[in-house]
């Protein structure tokens, strides 16, 4: 659904959320390389690596949303939205990378095991970082709710896997301190590593879909259907495309209208049309194309949804 929050004060949101993503991470990184170097820990090791990832990928979501924020120009007419889907295609790549380096660094553990040390810092830097991160996803959430962002949902889905990886950590840690069971370490860090590869899964699959020009969810489509349809002076919908960039939704549609009235009243028909559709997606491309049939008749023959087959694919 497209967020009604004035322009100016959705830009404030999103670049108050993008710096307190990077800040996030560089003291999340700092607060892990302390805790690895004192416990040795691979689990830790692999929360210190997906913090580095987080990093490279808030800063890349720094840039990127800086970028989309900018207005159209005569290039690009449709505004510079999309950067957000491309951001998420980069964060995808990172956290998919860091995946892959903690699995060889878990299995070498596994091979080559050894006792860790300082857990109780570990521990104490772990719980330091989960509370850190809530407070994150906390500004996050506020701000996707009130824009709808794709890039900072992208940011908000890893950073929210950093809770799950915080919790296998104290876990791992705890164990290891209670009953000596350090080969956990390393088994902890390879299901983290599996949960960060599904992350990547997510986020990379949500930005490609959205660079493809996929349809809104099926709800909104009906929605805009029917607010077209609810003018008493339009006699059908057709045609109806429609598309995201960034935040922008971008929404085109045919209005069959009786071919006797005036091409005047005919524009002013599509143009309620279009101020009512704006009512429900504010700041949306809208385009209306009007089409003049014999009232009574059979109308405009519809042609084959290209929802369908997307759905195929």
């Amino acid at each position: 659904m497209a967020s009604d929050l004035a322009p100016a004060r959705s830009e404030r949101l999103l670049r108050r959320a993008t710096y307190a993503s990077v800040t996030t991470a560089a003291i999340l990184i700092l607060a892990k390389f302390v805790a690895w170097a004192l416990t040795g820990s691979v689990s830790v090791l692999a929360s210190l690596v997906d913090s580095l990832m987080d990093l490279g990928a808030s800063a890349v979501n720094l840039i990127a949303v800086r970028y989309s924020l900018a207005p159209p120009d005569a290039e690009h007419r449709f505004g510079h939205g999309k950067a957000e889907s491309l951001a998420g295609l980069a964060q995808a790549t990172f956290i998919a990378g860091s995946a892959v380096f903690l699995i060889f660094e878990a299995v070498d553990r596994l091979l080559h095991p050894r006792a860790l040390t300082d857990i109780g810092v570990g521990i104490a830097v772990m719980v330091f970082s989960i509370v850190v991160t809530v407070v994150l996803l906390a500004v996050q959430r506020h701000v996707i709710r009130l824009t709808g962002s794709t890039a900072i949902r992208a940011d908000a889905l890893h950073y929210g896997t950093d809770l799950a990886t915080g919790v296998s950590v104290i876990v791992a840690l705890v164990l290891a301190q209670a009953f000596g069971w350090n080969g956990l370490d390393g088994w902890f860090a390879i299901a983290i590593a599996v949960y960060i590869v599904v992350s990547a899964w997510q986020i990379g699959r949500d930005a490609f879909q959205m660079l493809l020009d996929r349809e809104l969810p099926d709800d909104q489509r009906v929605r805009i259907e029917s607010l077209a349809l609810a003018h008493p002076d339009v006699l059908g919908v057709h045609d109806l495309r429609t598309r995201q960039s960034g935040r922008l939704p971008i929404i085109q549609l045919h209005l069959e209208i009786d071919a006797g009235r005036p091409l005047a009243d005919a524009h002013r028909i599509a143009k309620e049309v279009e101020v009512s559709i704006l009512q429900a997606f504010p700041h949306a491309d809208v385009t209306i194309h009007q089409d003049p049939v014999e009232k009574g008749g059979a109308g405009i023959p519809q042609r084959p949804e290209p929802r369908a087959q997307n759905d195929q694919s």
